[in-house]
């Protein structure tokens, strides 16, 4: 079964930026778009007056262009943060405001998405609301973080090569590596640092290795490969200005106070200034 590409609607610009972006790439992937709002509210009647329009004021949109889009719209009549989840695992991906308010207080509100992004299985992505379709422009890369060994990347890696060679553009794989504490030096460790020449060459030896199946399977696709010292939240920054999407792996753990998503996905999703999709492990 086809999955769609899912959007959270509330009528803020944000949303609507969002929605304007899951459309585009819809269209790229030869995919179906879904539109939801989810609430709860007292007020239902008000409320669903509301939702109903903000949905068909977003449908219009992308009706007018991209009209060879199939698009359908619901109305999720219970909680955020479980509808939304229940919503992402049947999608491709979830697209989401990054920074939702106005009349309808939705699930785009800063904590509920980020709970969302924690809990799901499948890929979230933020769209702020100054994004356009011009920051897609040619010379714009796809920019995502790599980190251990090649496993402990791969659906970042997956989602950010298939969506290069859906636009015909760049894949920036970025690791960022640090020195390790002096008491984490094993005889093992030593070994094979030496073999490799020291510790920047062993971290673009592990990089290159969790290139290798996805230069094979997008032999299309160019890459470049960004290794600097540095801690992954800011080198990855350091390069947000260049990317046209950029993709991080989730490390979701739960707390007292719920889900937490990691700190390098929080960092990237509070300043990179593009698209930002936030991609659970496998």
């Amino acid at each position: 079964m086809t999955r769609p590409i899912t959007v959270g609607v509330d009528g803020s610009p944000e949303s609507l930026a969002a929605v304007a972006w899951a459309g585009r790439e819809a269209v790229r992937r030869e995919l179906p778009l879904r539109l939801v709002q989810a609430w709860e509210s007292d007020d239902v009647g008000e409320h669903d007056a509301k939702a109903r329009d903000a949905l068909r004021e977003a449908a219009s949109g992308l009706a007018e262009r991209h009209p060879e889009l199939p698009v359908s719209t619901d109305l999720l009549d219970a909680a955020p943060v479980p509808s939304l989840v229940a919503e992402a695992s049947a999608a491709e991906m979830l697209v989401l405001g990054s920074r939702g308010h106005g009349a309808i207080v939705g699930f785009l509100v800063g904590s509920v998405g980020q709970q969302v992004t924690a809990e799901t299985g499948r890929p979230v992505v933020h769209v702020r609301a100054d994004d356009h379709a011009e920051h897609e422009a040619a010379g714009r890369e796809i920019v995502v973080g790599q980190q251990g060994g090649p496993d402990d990347s791969a659906t970042a890696l997956e989602l950010a090569f298939e969506t290069a060679a859906a636009r015909g553009a760049t894949v920036r794989v970025v690791r960022a590596w640090s020195l390790p504490a002096l008491y984490s030096y094993s005889p093992g460790l030593l070994k094979t640092l030496d073999e490799a020449g020291g510790l920047e060459p062993y971290e673009k030896q592990a990089l290159d290795e969790a290139l290798k199946p996805w230069r094979e399977r997008f032999p299309e696709v160019p890459v470049t490969e960004h290794v600097e010292i540095g801690s992954a939240g800011e080198v990855l920054l350091s390069v947000a200005s260049r990317a046209q999407l950029m993709v991080v792996g989730r490390r979701a753990h739960r707390s007292a106070v719920g889900s937490r998503i990691g700190s390098v996905a929080h960092a990237v999703m509070r300043h990179a200034p593009c698209p930002v999709a936030v991609v659970p492990p496998s």
